[in-house]
């Protein structure tokens, strides 16, 4: 991806969705976000860049589609598609706050504090939730149509952790180990690695 402005070296952003007002709420300088922060970030990418997403969205029957929005040294930036039947594994942030916003159609999702319950619940076009590093979800599309989301975490690039079930969340979720890196490596890491 490439930037046309001249502070290029502060942000990665989807050519497509470049714009000064992209860029001045994504915040290059803020190291890290809250859950309400990535929220309202998600929100407000999937309401105001409607147009810019639409053109990007892809769907893909082999595996769930992703692309990068964007990218900072305090946050990242998707858009996912989910195809029916598709769905990620339970699975914790690693220590990482997020945010997603369902920009077409609805998911399902399971979550899980540690030593809590597990919840379910349905995510309708519009709906936007924050969330600490603290939980671990499933997120399914057991509907009939497509659907696509905008995600966001904080800080960029932490490793996801994976479990069979959310019955095994463990007690706590530690973090795992984040270290702030410049951009020019946490684009390498994003070009290897999804959301």
């Amino acid at each position: 991806m490439t930037s046309t402005y001249a502070d290029q070296d502060q942000f990665d952003l989807h050519p497509v969705l470049d714009s000064r007002l992209l860029r001045d709420v994504i915040h290059p300088s803020r190291d890290l976000w809250t859950p309400r922060e990535l929220r309202d970030l998600t929100s407000f990418v999937a309401s105001e860049l409607t147009t810019g997403l639409l053109q990007i969205l892809d769907y893909s029957t082999e595996r769930r589609w992703w692309a990068r929005l964007g990218l900072t040294e305090g946050v990242e930036l998707w858009l996912l598609s989910w195809l029916p039947g598709q769905g990620t594994e339970p699975h914790d942030h690693g220590g990482s706050a997020g945010s997603f916003t369902v920009l077409t159609g609805k998911l399902r999702e399971d979550y899980r504090y540690p030593a809590g319950p597990i919840r379910s619940a349905v995510r309708d076009t519009g709906d936007a939730l924050g969330f600490g590093s603290g939980r671990a979800h499933r997120v399914l599309n057991p509907f009939e149509a497509p659907a696509a989301t905008v995600h966001a975490y904080s800080p960029p690039l932490v490793p996801t952790r994976e479990y069979a079930s959310l019955h095994d969340i463990p007690d706590s979720i530690p973090p795992l180990p984040a270290q702030r890196l410049p951009l020019a490596e946490l684009r390498q890491l994003a070009d290897l690695e999804g959301p």
